[in-house]
């Protein structure tokens, strides 16, 4: 019975020794785990402010320096039709021959009258006609001419400007209506387009609005010529600015010296805007808040993170720019291990 207590006792001592040395290794494994997670390294950089380039990169859409949809003033028969899609044309050359009929009897009109006005003239000169008689008939006669030009002008269409038929829309023999009938609710017989230079449409944020001004060097890429770089200007900028988008458009002109861009074709443009100072960070500083689209970093301050916010200005290769109010000349910008920091957590500066 005595042995039995004895064995008993003897167990029980030893549950409790290795009770007691369990918690003692939990007790320094715990301290290891607060000690790590109670001080974090990181690694800082000094923000200083930096001179930049300030550009402004947009996507462009590329139309046609200047479209015209030719057509007559009044509907009749397409008589000739000289040109086909894809023709170069120069100023004043003749594309469409309309029916001539109207301006053949105009014309023997205007030659009647002026055999009459000739003769009445000289009658004026002598006295026997009335200047009231005198007056009706030049009056005529030069009504007369002016239907014979205006009639000319609309059975000869001519090329307005130098550039390149882009669309036909009938054939010979054809009577044209008047009605509309392309896609852009216009009517046409052919449609001319000028392609040297080309303008590229552009939508700027109404922030930099103060900063575009006409005559502005810009650097045009387009995808289907990569590594190329066409130098346009701007030229013309839209003074009222969408009050949907905030936007406002800005057109640039193209020099196209082989007509390598065509309207239609996506592009890029950088609008050199000149130097500034900016407060740069590496972007892998800059993070992000999940679920929404705030932006911040940690300042190293007396041994501590601090959290930042921040705006997201432009980036400028491995570098980004940052905007606050808080954020001041020399403060040290936590740039390495401010991945799972909180506010106010405790950091050490490593090198």
């Amino acid at each position: 019975m005595n042995f039995r207590i004895k064995l008993i006792m003897l167990l029980a001592a030893t549950t409790l020794f290795a009770a007691g040395c369990g918690n003692k290794g939990s007790e320094k494994a715990g301290d290891v785990k607060q000690d790590s997670v109670k001080v974090r390294p990181v690694k800082v950089m000094s923000l200083e402010p930096q001179q930049v380039s300030r550009t402004i990169n947009q996507t462009a859409s590329f139309v046609a320096y200047h479209e015209n949809y030719l057509t007559s003033a009044s509907p009749g028969r397409i008589e000739k039709i000289y040109v086909e899609v894809g023709d170069h044309v120069k100023a004043g050359q003749l594309l469409v021959q309309m029916d001539r009929t109207q301006l053949k009897q105009a014309e023997l009109q205007l030659e009647n009258l002026k055999t009459d006005f000739g003769r009445l003239d000289t009658l004026q000169k002598t006295g026997t006609v009335t200047q009231q008689s005198y007056d009706q008939l030049a009056t005529q006669y030069r009504v007369a001419k002016e239907n014979v030009q205006f009639l000319k002008q609309n059975t000869e269409l001519r090329a307005p400007l130098s550039g390149v038929i882009t669309n036909k829309y009938f054939e010979d023999g054809e009577m044209y209506s008047g009605s509309p009938n392309t896609s852009v609710g216009k009517a046409a017989i052919v449609t001319l387009m000028q392609l040297n230079p080309l303008k590229a449409i552009i939508n700027v944020t109404e922030k930099d609005f103060p900063r575009i001004r006409k005559g502005m060097k810009v650097d045009v890429t387009v995808d289907v010529y990569p590594g190329k770089v066409f130098e346009g200007r701007v030229f013309r900028i839209h003074p009222a600015i969408d009050p949907a988008s905030r936007t406002f458009t800005v057109e640039i002109t193209v020099p196209n010296p082989g007509e390598k861009i065509r309207p239609g074709m996506y592009g890029k443009v950088s609008i050199h805007v000149g130097t500034d100072v900016a407060k740069l960070v590496p972007a892998i500083a800059v993070l992000k808040q999940e679920g929404t689209n705030q932006r911040y970093l940690f300042k190293y301050v007396n041994g501590k993170a601090k959290r930042v916010d921040v705006q997201i200005g432009e980036r400028f290769d491995a570098d980004m720019e940052v905007l606050s109010n808080e954020l001041k000349t020399g403060d040290q910008i936590i740039t390495v291990g401010q991945a799972n920091l909180v506010d106010g957590n405790e950091v050490k500066v490593v090198k």
